[in-house]
């Protein structure tokens, strides 16, 4: 996967999609990549890529491997890999990852801390 402005996701791409008409309450756990549309709020633990999708609202602690934000997220994100914010993301909350990309125009509100990256095994 490369920089933001170069991704082009299809809904192919994606195993599960959380559409627009749903809200979620829980703990959502997944390995492949899933696309949020709608709302959610509780927890997010994810092994694959998440997508917050320019609609979508969530609000929950974020730890997943690849996380692209295209809407509002409220609350921390941890990354195993890379996190990216587009122009349309607004994160307020802190950001661990190994690499941290935020689009000009994006809206962020809290900390960044950059880790090293875990070699693979």
């Amino acid at each position: 996967m490369t920089d933001v402005h170069n991704d082009v996701l299809e809904d192919e791409d994606f195993d599960t999609i959380l559409a627009q008409d749903i809200e979620f309450h829980g703990v959502l756990n997944f390995e492949k990549p899933f696309l949020i549309r709608g709302r959610l709020s509780g927890d997010i633990i994810a092994r694959g890529l998440l997508v917050v999708d320019e609609e979508a609202v969530v609000e929950a602690n974020i730890n997943a491997s690849k996380v692209i934000i295209r809407g509002s997220v409220k609350g921390d994100v941890t990354a195993s890999e890379k996190v990216e914010v587009t122009i349309t993301g607004k994160l307020s909350g802190n950001v661990t990852a190994p690499e941290i990309f935020m689009e000009t125009g994006c809206l962020f509100n809290g900390r960044c801390n950059m880790t090293e990256r875990n070699p693979r095994i």
